[in-house]
């Protein structure tokens, strides 16, 4: 069934407390912007309609590759923009350093400055419906969308993304600041084959109770297929920040996870989850756990970090 929206839901406001209303109220254009609660709205509309046609269907086989395009489409718009902006930003600095005094000079430069702030706003438009798709996305899913090339500026994600490299940093920067706060990290990895509903259960016991130890934690993992996602589509759903060490394959090879994991101790976690194989019997039968996410164990224990691997509950 195809869901619908009736046209209120997409309402135009003349009132918000959000920074892009401030900011498209500011612009003095007669026509009226849509709110931020309304791209937000249009951006889970769209993608949550797209699941639901292909679901079930032939095209499910291709459901990445869809969902992606779509979040793609809003990323590169804005992005399109947001160059034209920066033209007429560059035409701005040009007319102010050669400004005249004359009134035509005057008004050229207005319109120009009138321009930029235009596509500033509709830069932010175009890259709220595009957040707003991926956070659908990944509640659904479990995956986590990520440009291919180009930035991510001014994300919006409920579940905020950070690259590790960028936290690593932040962690440097706050050693040497003490009056920066970067807030708790709890990293998990676990292996790709624990995906049923009961190693979800217990993914998500174990970091509802690290949520309740650390209300301001971030969630840290390489975004692998299986336990990871599970973990991934957890903090999407509580607005947890994530913080994706991703296994750079191409530069580091077949040892691409183990450093995967020497960025994840580098990020300084209050403690490690580790999920070495799924607590269903049929899927551990083999008796091998995943050794990335031991390795990680064995990582925090020398760093004296606290590892808490899951088990199936006690009955």
């Amino acid at each position: 069934m195809h869901s619908t929206q009736s046209p209120s839901a997409f309402a135009f406001s003349p009132k918000s407390d959000s920074a892009f209303d401030d900011l498209t109220a500011s612009l003095g254009d007669g026509r009226p912007h849509p709110t931020e609660e309304a791209l937000v709205q249009l951006g889970r509309a769209l993608m949550a309609e797209l699941l639901d046609v292909i679901a079930d269907t032939a095209l499910d086989d291709v459901q990445t590759i869809l969902g992606e395009a779509l979040i793609g489409a809003f990323h590169s718009a804005a992005g399109r923009i947001e160059r034209d902006a920066d033209r007429a930003r560059d035409v701005m600095r040009r007319l102010d350093r050669d400004f005249d005094g004359s009134e035509a000079a005057d008004v050229e430069l207005q319109e120009a400055t009138a321009r930029a702030r235009a596509g500033d706003a509709a830069t932010q438009a175009a890259a709220r419906i595009r957040d707003a798709a991926a956070e659908m996305w990944t509640t659904a899913t479990g995956e986590v969308w990520t440009a291919w090339r180009g930035s991510r500026r001014g994300s919006f994600l409920s579940a905020a993304q950070l690259e590790a490299k960028q936290a690593i940093r932040a962690v440097r920067e706050r050693r040497t600041d003490d009056a920066f706060h970067g807030g708790p990290v709890v990293a998990f990895r676990g292996a790709p084959t624990a995906d049923t509903a009961e190693d979800a259960a217990r993914i998500f016991d174990a970091l509802n109770w690290a949520l309740g130890q650390w209300p301001d934690m971030a969630l840290a993992t390489t975004g692998a297929k299986g336990a990871e996602k599970l973990a991934i589509r957890w903090a999407a759903q509580k607005g947890v920040k994530l913080i994706l060490a991703r296994a750079d394959f191409d530069a580091h090879g077949k040892a691409a996870p183990f450093r995967a994991n020497d960025e994840l101790i580098a990020l300084e976690p209050v403690c490690c989850f580790t999920l070495g194989a799924s607590l269903e019997a049929s899927r551990s039968a083999d008796g091998r756990a995943f050794g990335p996410a031991m390795n990680l164990g064995q990582k925090a224990d020398a760093a004296g970090i606290r590892r808490l691997p899951l088990q199936r509950r006690a009955h």
